[in-house]
């Protein structure tokens, strides 16, 4: 038995009568609680509360049960779905170490028991009824499961074009990875995390053990916020029927209107910031009624939620240790955790990078990629890190165009922006803007090489690659 409170410890020789009765027994012969009784019984749970493992129910009064849905009491697996959601494995008295956590009940829902008195929205009338195998609580309502938040935007599917947009990516890979993710995907319970796109990549809405919070915007709100990110997700598609810049264009608006905690409409911060580095205020003027209380967290209708597109547009950057790829020489690449001056971005001077300082090849190359490239133009800075005197440290950068296997050189063809040769000074730890590029449609960067000089002894490094999007006039 998990030993969760002192009073389970202490229960001995209390005087509890119920001490020598199962904890089925006990409920169904205390007056207060006997309705749950019978439908321990109706549902079979009067025979598993009876067995020897240990549990804590949650029994609401005789009066909260008859308030309960004829919906509910009529529908034999509604009904079992229902009691089990009073019943949790092990004991949990109402004196514990934590004054709030998530406990597992055994509809596989989640609720969360603060302090001494709250399980879920229901209140403790009286607590730590001892019996035989485990502890009850007489609660003042019914703890009827709740949907979660992804069965809740199910729900809205038809009325709301946000909930519509997030249950198409379904169908809809995102990401190359998400059509492997859904040919393999089993099907049965949470399928629809492991195959929607949404789901795999923002977060799985669906999960019962963790809590979130989900703005969900009207139609009108949603298209705002999509309009104005169509001019930086331009994407053609082979399909004439299918929008591509539409379908990215919402997806890279709803990515960021969900948070991995449960905010009460009192504890919404004035600001957020997204998974993804989008920051934004919340306005609770634009929430429309209370919030929705689920199972796993709470959803917000909200009339639009309104991100600047210079928050939105976020910078993408690309460690220099975690290449692709190379052209040249393994044991020539140095992967090097080092410190360097106090800084603001550094404030304990520490970073890690890569560096060739011995190439013995001309024009050492070493490989990038990142996805998720805006269509618009970027200010694109390194920074690279010189720190020894014995070689002379140039390179460039090239982005675009693809690596000839078969090539007997350097095997980089159709470069589309080749930058300037660059010596890279001594000890300069700063960030350097080396040019801008364009990029005329959304998605994967294409192959970003970082090129060492025209001799075999030119050495190359980085820290870092920063692309900056430029908001378009």
């Amino acid at each position: 038995m998990v030993a969760c409170s002192s009073p389970w410890d202490d229960k001995e020789d209390n005087g509890d009568a119920n001490l020598n009765v199962t904890l089925n027994e006990a409920i169904s012969t205390t007056p207060e609680t006997a309705e749950f009784g019978k439908l321990l019984a109706q549902t079979g749970y009067d025979k598993i509360l009876a067995a020897s493992k240990t549990y804590t129910v949650f029994v609401p009064t005789n009066e909260a049960v008859k308030a309960v849905s004829t919906i509910i009491l009529n529908n034999p697996e509604a009904l079992k779905k229902f009691v089990e959601n009073h019943i949790t494995l092990t004991s949990f008295s109402s004196v514990r170490n934590t004054n709030e956590e998530r406990i597992k009940m055994l509809s596989n829902k989640y609720l969360t028991f603060k302090g001494s008195t709250t399980i879920g929205d229901a209140t403790i009338v009286t607590a730590d009824h001892y019996a035989a195998n485990g502890v009850f609580h007489i609660v003042n309502k019914a703890l009827a499961p709740k949907l979660n938040i992804w069965e809740y935007v199910t729900t809205q599917a038809g009325t709301s074009a946000m909930s519509d947009y997030l249950l198409s990516l379904k169908a809809f890979s995102i990401y190359d990875a998400d059509a492997v993710a859904k040919s393999t995907a089993v099907p049965g319970f949470l399928a629809d995390s492991l195959s929607n796109s949404y789901l795999k990549n923002v977060y799985n809405l669906n999960n019962e053990k963790n809590s979130y919070t989900l703005f969900l915007m009207e139609n009108d709100g949603f298209d705002a916020e999509v309009t104005k990110m169509k001019p930086y997700l331009i994407k053609t598609s082979n399909n004439p029927a299918v929008d591509s810049t539409a379908i990215y264009s919402k997806y890279f608006t709803v990515r960021d209107m969900v948070f991995p905690k449960a905010y009460t409409k009192e504890a919404l911060p004035a600001t957020l910031t997204s998974r993804f580095g989008v920051e934004y205020n919340v306005d609770k003027t634009q929430i429309v009624g209370e919030p929705i209380v689920l199972s796993n967290g709470i959803v917000y209708i909200m009339k639009k939620v309104d991100v600047q597109l210079e928050k939105r547009l976020v910078t993408t950057k690309i460690e220099g240790e975690k290449n692709i790829g190379y052209w040249g020489v393994r044991s020539r690449m140095l992967y090097r955790d080092k410190k360097g001056p106090i800084s603001p971005l550094y404030p304990d001077g520490l970073y890690n990078d890569l560096m060739v300082e011995l190439p013995a090849l001309a024009k050492f190359t070493i490989f990038y990629n990142t996805q998720d490239m805006y269509s618009t133009k970027y200010k694109v800075y390194w920074r690279a890190i010189n720190d020894r005197t014995a070689n002379l440290f140039e390179q460039q950068l090239g982005i675009g165009g693809k690596i000839n296997p078969t090539a007997t050189g350097f095997p980089v063809e159709n470069i589309t922006t080749l930058f300037p040769i660059v010596v890279v000074p001594l000890n300069n730890y700063e960030e350097v803007e080396i040019g801008e590029v364009t990029y005329s449609a959304a998605g994967n960067s294409g192959l970003i090489s970082l090129i060492g000089g025209t001799k075999s002894t030119s050495a190359l490094t980085l820290d870092y690659l920063k692309f900056v999007p430029v908001l378009k006039n």
